[in-house]
């Protein structure tokens, strides 16, 4: 959970399923916000003095976006944009601290989930998409706090 294709990926699921709640040209333009946005961050080179913070940061993001799928309203074109840049910061950012940039060619194409999402949200099955996204905030908090809560094996002990 610490590199690769698999945090960026994570990020564009969340936002896929909070995508899924928007409708289709918004849907659209937080994409290639998401796109650009990740492939600017990617190329950041002080990144890497901050790896935690980016790391927490992308959790955050995942958090955020998979929430939104809960909102009564639904997620409309203003906030899917934010969502999509926010989005695409933080898996640029995963990219430029711990992964290569084929990484982020691989995690990307995940956002296009949102399209099977959509269509179980006009078919009324919108419930399998906030249980999902239920699970991905969850993986999401025990992947930010395992690095700030002293765990056996993540850390040097006196044996060492």
């Amino acid at each position: 959970m610490r590199g690769g294709a698999l945090p960026p990926a994570l990020l564009c699921a969340a936002l896929a399923f909070a995508l899924s709640f928007a409708p289709a040209r918004a849907r659209w333009s937080a994409i290639v916000a998401l796109i650009v946005v990740a492939a600017l961050a990617s190329l950041a080179t002080q990144a890497v003095a901050w790896r935690e913070a980016v790391f927490l940061g992308c959790w955050i993001s995942v958090v955020i976006a998979a929430a939104a799928v809960h909102l009564p309203g639904g997620v409309g074109p203003r906030l899917a944009l934010a969502l999509g840049i926010n989005s695409g910061l933080w898996a640029g950012l995963v990219i430029a601290v711990a992964g290569s940039r084929l990484d982020l060619i691989k995690a990307l194409p995940v956002v296009l989930l949102c399209v099977p999402g959509a269509w179980l949200v006009r078919s009324g099955r919108r419930i399998v998409l906030k249980v999902v996204a239920s699970w991905l905030i969850a993986v999401s908090v025990l992947a930010a706090s395992l690095p700030l809560v002293p765990t056996p094996g993540y850390q040097a002990d006196h044996m060492e």
